[in-house]
């Protein structure tokens, strides 16, 4: 294998690990989480006692 075909592999193994986060990202069941942490930033910081 000459240096095209790894770079043709490494160019697929990324794709397909894009593809796959795109899948994880947009599944319905992780929606709530996502919407939790969107908030995160508009919530009143709590006093921390240490």
């Amino acid at each position: 294998m000459d240096i095209n075909g790894l770079r043709s592999l490494v160019t697929l193994a990324a794709f397909i690990a894009f593809v796959g986060i795109l899948i994880w990202a947009y599944l319905p069941s992780h929606k709530a989480r996502f919407d939790a942490a969107a908030q995160l930033p508009f919530e009143p910081e709590q006093e921390r006692r240490e």
